[in-house]
């Protein structure tokens, strides 16, 4: 009788635990928006500005770069020239020769008297080596793991950062899809090495993107980074208006899935969209169906038979159907892993950064983009999509119908937990 009391007890609270995780922590957008002005309209820039938090701001220099061979050599150097402050976030972050680039360079800093503070994701940093981290703390470097289990927040457990940022002195930003692995190394050259994009940022907005990480880092250690080493003054380095907004279960968990809803409804001519995983909620569906049905040019390019999740694309594909029937054109990337998170308006607006296509970066994980609306900027950014897209094979609905009895079963048992996903 007593262990029949305990195991009961016992698992309802795991029960318990378990409904905490998977409950949403805020009221969700359940009505599709009302179409009242295009991406041209001043009133969207507007909107955009009001209803996501900070305001868009001028002067801004934002530099794409293409796959490892670019993006870890602009990092390193950025964090290999800081004089006063660096931090970083990230969800991605392993003891491999790429982590250990990263550690020994934030490593050399601290100990030249640069503060440095590093933000892990607990889970995305599993396999990084604690002899790592703790060489970095011996050097000076404060590491803190973001939602590490303990027992008296493991409600708390299925809430990750997903959050990709690095600032130096408060003036440079980085911001965009990569973890700190091996496998974002090199030029999207083999199987091996990932498709993805990153953005090297300066101007005043970069003053927002430094806001972004003192909200994770206040909510996880209670001290507050400020002063001039974080928040200097910031010239204009650019013409581009740019805006850095996040979101987080906490506060705000639903400013991602409104910027998506917002500029879909506002699009005029062209959608482009970078989805690594794209499993999106009915409201998103109706909502791209829409844009297509009244004569939007809806493109999406997603992971094809490279990709870490077999049940994200499982789970992606239950939709697809309703999207071909409504005219969007889908394409799946085929050379090799494509992790890129884009989204590209009327050759405007290009909003990049941490999220996928999800409900788990649009509810549940904590994420950043940067949205950028300058029409140079979104043509270099769409000329870049045409290479993906050229580089990616088309699906039509004859050859989606075609599919076997095994995948329509997966698609169909995946689409059970995409809320999850």
């Amino acid at each position: 009788m007593f262990w029949t009391v305990l195991i009961t007890i016992a698992a309802t609270l795991v029960l318990g635990v378990l409904a905490l995780n998977f409950m949403p922590s805020e009221k969700q957008i359940e009505r599709q928006l009302t179409r009242q002005y295009d991406t041209h309209d001043p009133q969207f820039r507007r909107s955009m500005g009001v209803l996501l938090g900070p305001p868009i701001l001028e002067g801004n220099k934002v530099e794409v770069l293409v796959n490892g061979d670019q993006i870890f050599p602009a990092m390193l150097a950025a964090i290999r020239q800081a004089e006063k402050s660096i931090n970083l976030e990230t969800y991605i972050y392993w003891s491999e020769s790429i982590g250990k680039e990263f550690s020994d360079a934030l490593s050399e800093r601290a100990r030249a008297g640069v503060k440095v503070h590093v933000m892990l994701d607990f889970m995305g940093s599993m396999k990084m080596d604690n002899a790592q981290v703790d060489e970095m703390k011996k050097a000076g470097v404060r590491v803190q793991r973001y939602h590490k289990p303990v027992w008296w927040k493991l409600a708390r457990m299925n809430n990750r950062t997903h959050r990709k940022l690095l600032i130096i002195d408060g003036k440079i930003g980085f911001t965009g899809g990569v973890g700190i692995a091996d496998q974002w190394r090199g030029n999207a050259q083999d199987e091996h090495h990932w498709r993805d994009s990153h953005f090297r940022v300066e101007g005043p907005v970069v003053g927002q993107i430094q806001a972004v990480f003192n909200d994770n880092w206040t909510k996880a250690t209670g001290s507050v980074l400020d002063g001039p080493d974080y928040f200097p003054a910031l010239e204009p380095k650019g013409t581009m208006p740019a805006q850095m907004f996040s979101s987080s279960p906490t506060g705000g968990s639903e400013s991602m899935h409104l910027m998506y809803l917002m500029s879909i409804t506002a699009a005029r001519e062209t959608i482009d969209l970078s989805a690594a995983y794209f499993v999106p909620d009915e409201l998103t569906i109706r909502t791209l169906i829409a844009a297509a049905k009244r004569g939007v040019r809806v493109r999406l390019i997603t992971p094809g038979p490279i990709i870490d999740s077999d049940l994200v694309k499982a789970a992606s594909r239950d939709r697809w159907p309703e999207l071909l029937d409504a005219g969007v054109q889908i394409s799946e990337y085929k050379p090799t892993m494509y992790h890129v998170k884009t989204l590209i308006v009327d050759k405007l607006l290009v909003s990049v950064g941490s999220t996928n296509f999800d409900n788990r970066s649009f509810s549940i994980n904590d994420e950043a983009n940067l949205n950028v609306m300058d029409e140079a900027f979104a043509a270099q950014m769409s000329e870049i999509y045409e290479q993906d897209w050229a580089r990616a094979t088309p699906v039509t609905e004859r050859k989606f119908a075609k599919r076997s009895v095994w995948q329509r079963f997966a698609t169909w048992a995946a689409s059970l937990v995409q809320k999850q996903l």
